[in-house]
């Protein structure tokens, strides 16, 4: 018998490209995340690759994360943003004599150089070949995902627009990697029954659903979750482990809560006096955070305690020693009950480690490096497990409807906030796929011309209805700060729905279909037959 862990990150930022300014904050949540996350995981990976640690980790990258890493305009930001914080820190090492922060400052600036020149010199900007490398070199599985991260369940009343984001997804996954995905990431782990036989139809072999939904369906086994199921449609299920996510996860107990490790929200975006965040923050001049912090979750006398490196990877020793000692210990009972080959998933958003938690890439690679030396367990990915147990039966399973939102349904996305935006998405999702399945059956009496001309206003409508259908909106609604922004995309795409409707079956569209495209690049390739009738 074998037993194995797996870590599942999932990275998702949503499409946001904002060319008419030269930066902004929206833009910044995608260059905050490939440098807080994305590049110090790579130089980790490719540390432990190159000593040859052994390890396997599961990356989703969600679509718009791919289009955006693909994206040449958004490619130069990221090195302008890298440029822009590394001013900034220059600027904090002269200032630390002032501050009492001169050592942390050079601290910042040291890895900041040493992160810019992994993504110029190393990645030459391109973060998905540098991905692309660990897979090929069998240290990670990638995933496809749903195209903008549309919560599945909530869309099924109309069956074409599930059909449409997994179709999407799977397409951009094929053109940035080169070869069809086995496994696939639904979005905020949301299933529905109905999502299996969609996914087995486009060749997915596997997906991943909270632990609830495999022990609380009645075709259940006393070896879920720590064992796949396979649904009617040959679809294999992963369960994530609460109790072990949990351990790190957990905005309570969870080890990023530890007061030796960085705060988050003690930033100098947010604390240094306007004037002097002037340049970083541009012409906005709104606050932000910048990466620079210097305060740790330690609080004494209601002052906050100056953040100590040292002590931060103390931290990290005891909580790397303890996860995976906990991880051997749970495997073996699990094997000492008689569950074959234990499998412990634990999934993540890929931001937790590196962004929110400061610490969390380094937890990751002493993780990866106590299990090496311990021996008793190892780490795979799903793909890897599947292949390695490709004789086995597992038991049957019929997951029922859950998501890892709070509740563990699905009332995050249908609150009083973001009600609204349900049934604006289902009644247009209903005259695309309505005016996609006349023009099948009426188009051999069109000419050419026509045709086109239809083709392209269902693949501008289809791309609208893609970004409306993000699930970011309806969450990011429930925050005050972000809900003028995430209200106005929403109903800018649904808008931009409705312009393109009204003039699709027109002979000239009067301009509408090239303003549309030129501003926003997205899925500009979308093939035009996603929403064809669902049978």
């Amino acid at each position: 018998m074998s037993r194995n862990c797996s870590i599942v990150l999932h990275a998702h930022v949503p499409w946001v490209w904002h060319p008419e300014v030269p930066h902004c904050l929206e833009e910044d949540w995608l260059h905050s995340t490939l440098v807080e996350t994305h590049l110090p995981l790579l130089e980790t990976l490719f540390r432990l690759r190159e000593e040859g640690v052994p390890f396997r980790l599961t990356l989703d990258l969600s679509p718009t994360l791919l289009a955006m890493l693909r994206d040449r305009v958004l490619r130069r930001r990221t090195l302008s943003y890298l440029d822009r914080t590394l001013r900034l820190c220059r600027d904090e090492v002269e200032r630390g004599d002032i501050t009492g922060m001169r050592e942390l400052a050079v601290r910042y600036e040291e890895r900041l150089h040493r992160l810019r020149s992994l993504y110029v010199d190393v990645c030459q900007c391109d973060l998905l070949r540098a991905w692309a490398d660990l897979r090929d070199s069998g240290h990670l599985e990638l995933t496809a995902s749903a195209a903008t991260h549309g919560l599945l369940p909530l869309l099924m009343r109309v069956p074409e627009s599930v059909q449409a984001q997994i179709r999407a997804g799977i397409r951009q996954y094929v053109q940035c990697f080169g070869r069809m995905p086995r496994g696939f990431w639904l979005p905020e782990c949301a299933y529905a029954p109905a999502l299996g036989p969609i996914l087995s139809r486009e060749g997915i072999d596997w997906t991943l659903v909270e632990e609830h939904a495999l022990t609380t369906s009645p075709q259940t086994s006393e070896a879920f979750p720590f064992n796949p199921g396979v649904t009617a449609d040959g679809l294999h299920i992963f369960g994530r482990d609460h109790a072990s996510s949990s351990e790190v996860w957990n905005a309570d107990e969870g080890f990023p809560g530890d007061e030796r490790y960085r705060d988050f929200f003690r930033d100098i975006g947010l604390e240094a006096p306007m004037e002097y965040l002037g340049e970083y923050l541009g012409e906005s001049g709104q606050r932000q955070f910048t990466g620079i912090k210097y305060y740790r979750l330690a609080r004494t006398d209601d002052r906050s305690e100056t953040y100590d490196p040292e002590l931060a990877s103390r931290a990290v020793e005891e909580h790397s020693v303890r996860f995976v000692a906990s991880r051997g210990a749970q495997l073996a009972a699990l094997e000492a009950e008689g569950v074959e080959n234990p499998l412990v998933v634990c999934a993540f958003d890929a931001d937790l480690f590196g962004h929110w938690w400061y610490e969390g890439v380094e937890f990751l690679e002493q993780v990866f490096r106590r299990t090496a030396q311990r021996g008793d367990f190892a780490f795979t990915t799903p793909g890897a497990y599947l292949a390695a147990n490709k004789d086995r039966a597992f038991p049957s399973a019929a997951p029922v409807s859950s998501s890892w939102g709070e509740g563990g349904y699905f009332e995050t996305w249908t609150s009083e906030e973001n009600n609204w935006i349900h049934e604006e998405i289902q009644q247009r999702s209903e005259q695309l796929a309505r005016f996609v399945r006349l023009f099948e059956e009426n188009r051999s009496g069109i000419d050419e011309e026509a045709v086109k001309h239809r083709e392209r206003a269902i693949r501008l409508m289809t791309k609208e209805l893609l970004l409306a259908q993000s699930s970011d909106w309806a969450f990011l609604m429930k925050n005050e700060a972000s809900r003028h922004y995430a209200e106005r995309r929403t109903r800018e795409h649904l808008d931009r729905f409705d312009r393109l409707r009204s003039v699709a079956t027109r002979e000239d569209d009067g301009g509408v279909f090239d303003e549309i495209e030129e501003s926003d690049p997205s899925f500009a390739d979308l093939p035009w037959n996603l929403y064809e009738p669902y049978v």
